[in-house]
């Protein structure tokens, strides 16, 4: 079952989507194996400490964050991965590690990779293990307004 407020708030504005359920996985590229969904197309969430402030930083289950390419974009050094103890408490529907891109949902700035821009659709974590939401890239970007930016060596490919 995806999070309420996950659930709650694509349905109050008719965004459509579809439930894929599957075995537990608990990376993204085992997700992707586990639903057989290319890596290009799942997105992985992952929270990184800006200037001391939980961020989202969302980019294919088959890229890396280049914190460099964070730092960059965001005109500051003080930029770090989170660890699941940092940030355990902000999501507490869902199950750790598993959380769904919609930082927006969570009092959190979110920042897309270029890459997943280019996707028609995307697929994420609904908050378990065994679940992932699939829906258009666009209802995605209109619910959330990520700010896009460079966060792995693939979206270089892209300039």
């Amino acid at each position: 079952m995806p999070s309420r407020r996950l659930k709650q708030c694509l349905d109050s504005h008719g965004i459509s989507y579809t439930t894929i359920d599957h075995s537990p996985a608990y990376t993204a590229q085992e997700t992707a194996h586990a639903s057989h969904i290319s890596g290009n197309d799942i997105a992985k969430t992952v929270i990184a400490k800006v200037n001391g402030e939980m961020v989202m930083i969302v980019l294919p289950a088959s890229d890396m964050v280049v914190l460099d390419f964070l730092r960059d974009a965001m005109g500051t050094q003080d930029i770090a991965l989170a660890t699941e103890a940092e940030f355990r408490n902000r999501f507490p529907e869902c199950e750790l590690g598993a959380m769904p891109p919609f930082g927006n949902l969570f009092g959190m700035d979110v920042f897309v990779s270029e890459r997943l821009t280019q996707e028609s659709q995307i697929a994420f974590n609904s908050g378990t293990h065994t679940e992932l939401l699939q829906m258009s890239y666009q209802d995605f970007a209109e619910l959330v307004k990520p700010r896009v930016i460079r966060l792995s060596y693939a979206d270089s490919a892209l300039m």
